[in-house]
């Protein structure tokens, strides 16, 4: 794995491993910078955002898509609530794949897509309702996502699907906060499509802030 420095003004807060599977929540502070490593490679990390202070503002797939009139989040990618707010801004992205399409899995969508046997397998949508509890949220509060590290490719009739991830070992992604938010994450679980090379895995989460003088 990779061997991840911070810049020489700035200051760990947080340095934690995810495990694979499972679901994490932090609240990012404004100007603080968050790093998603992906410390294997081909992972899939469901991903989504709340204004700290009024959980109603929350993470826009839409919005994020129609601002940089693109398809993919990457560097320069304003993250857009759906009150048309700056949440993040893409800072640094070593991947350069990252779907918000695609949403997250659940024990639904396994079954319709992979068979009635598959029902009980943990998956994100799990993770993201028991992480969103923690904060006092339901499920109606569960919107769209953004998949870090997912591989889906759009043909041009608009038909898309997973395929296999090109994140490396050590591959990541950072952002800067541009309000104070709630960071939701599933580290996905999926094993019945490529998302995650059929075997889910650890990452890394950074969280640094600039140094005080």
């Amino acid at each position: 794995m990779a061997i991840h420095s911070v810049p020489v003004t700035g200051r760990v807060v947080v340095d934690v491993e995810i495990p694979a599977n499972a679901p994490w929540s932090i609240v990012i502070r404004k100007g603080q910078t968050l790093r998603i490593i992906d410390s294997h490679g081909q992972q899939a990390v469901d991903t989504l955002f709340y204004s700290a202070d009024d959980y109603q503002e929350r993470y826009s797939a839409q919005d994020t898509l129609r601002a940089q009139a693109s398809a993919y989040v990457s560097t320069g990618t304003r993250i857009m609530s759906n009150e048309g707010h700056v949440m993040l801004r893409v800072t640094a992205d070593t991947c350069g794949l990252h779907d918000t399409s695609a949403g997250a899995c659940s024990c639904e969508s396994n079954t319709v897509r992979f068979g009635h046997g598959t029902k009980y397998l943990h998956a994100c949508r799990e993770n993201f309702l028991i992480e969103a509890a923690k904060h006092g949220m339901s499920k109606r509060d569960i919107v769209p996502n953004l998949n870090f590290f997912m591989n889906v490719p759009i043909d041009p009739s608009g038909n898309f699907t997973v395929v296999d991830g090109v994140s490396k070992p050590g591959d990541y992604v950072e952002m800067v906060a541009e309000m104070d938010v709630l960071c939701l994450i599933s580290n996905c679980p999926q094993i019945n499509n490529p998302c995650n090379g059929f075997f889910p895995t650890p990452i890394q989460v950074m969280i640094f802030e600039a140094q005080e003088d």
